[in-house]
């Protein structure tokens, strides 16, 4: 299995009471794959994943996969802050459908490089999918995945690749650097998709994706075709829209940008609130200035 192109981390629509919206999801998802992006990540950060209870993250699983019905591939979010808990929702996501997991890594303890390798090695061993590491060291209490455990982790089988959201592009290119041609280097920070690619990345797994998924859809699309001026171009216009995902806290830009753009799909669950109207004016602008109204 290749893990490659425009993977959005799906944003959970919910309802104004906060609970799970699975009708809206499945017009989301619809939505998105008519757009061109080349698979779902459901139960990622930008999704919520620790909003959660595990009956939710397993309805939100049950229905992508019944829905998508092997469009594109489904990828589940089954990261979790014990080895016990991250085995356990892997196999849950894999007795669902999903064609693969993404794990991000402990975000309270604070592991060493051992424990992180033994934490995903487990995983893997537990599960037939292939498993998508995830570095996100600003999320994860600075927590990352050293590129020398990368690089263990890259000769288990049914590893086949990492999500890189360090926004270090010097972290990416040494993660290229040490991992066999089989495995997928995908960028997380949304500025960088077109540096990442032309340094060996297979692709990018983009907040905004939820937003403007033909935008990046075009980014690496036109790459692939040799158009690497149209490529950075694009990447050019969605520079605004990813700063003005920090006007409010994750995922509530990215809820507030749909929400501009007449595509909402609910509140956040509290206490992300909803931005006021003023950065509501700020969202706008980005949008504007991205093309995307």
């Amino acid at each position: 299995m290749k893990i490659e192109g425009i993977i959005p981390p799906v944003a959970t629509p919910m309802k104004d009471n906060e609970d799970l919206d699975l009708p809206r999801l499945k017009w989301f998802l619809d939505h998105l794959i008519t757009s061109g992006v080349h698979g779902i990540f459901v139960l990622g950060t930008n999704s919520e994943f620790y909003a959660l209870d595990e009956r939710e993250k397993q309805e939100v699983i049950a229905t992508a996969v019944e829905h998508v019905r092997g469009r594109v591939p489904v990828y589940a979010g089954t990261g979790a802050e014990t080895t016990r808990e991250a085995v356990r929702l892997t196999k849950m996501a894999e007795k669902e459908g999903a064609d693969g997991v993404s794990v991000i890594t402990p975000y309270f303890v604070l592991p060493n490089q051992q424990e992180i390798f033994d934490h995903y090695r487990r995983i893997a061993e537990a599960t037939k999918l292939p498993v998508v590491l995830y570095n996100n060291p600003a999320t994860c209490g600075g927590v990352k995945i050293d590129v020398d455990t990368v690089a263990r982790l890259a000769a288990i089988p049914n590893i086949l690749g990492v999500k890189d959201s360090s926004g270090d592009l010097q972290n990416t290119i040494e993660y290229l650097r040490v991992v066999p041609d089989r495995f997928s280097v995908m960028m997380g920070r949304d500025t960088l998709i077109f540096s990442a690619l032309v340094y060996g990345a297979r692709g990018a797994v983009p907040a905004t994706g939820n937003i403007a998924p033909k935008l990046l859809v075009e980014i690496y699309e036109k790459f692939v075709r040799g158009d690497q001026a149209g490529s950075q171009a694009a990447q050019r216009k969605l520079h605004p829209v990813r700063m003005a995902l920090t006007l409010g806290t994750a995922p509530g830009g990215v809820k507030a940008a749909l929400q501009v753009l007449g595509l909402s799909i609910g509140p956040s669950r509290a206490p992300v609130a909803q931005l006021p109207p003023d950065k509501l004016v700020k969202m706008k602008a980005a949008l504007q200035a991205a093309g995307l109204l």
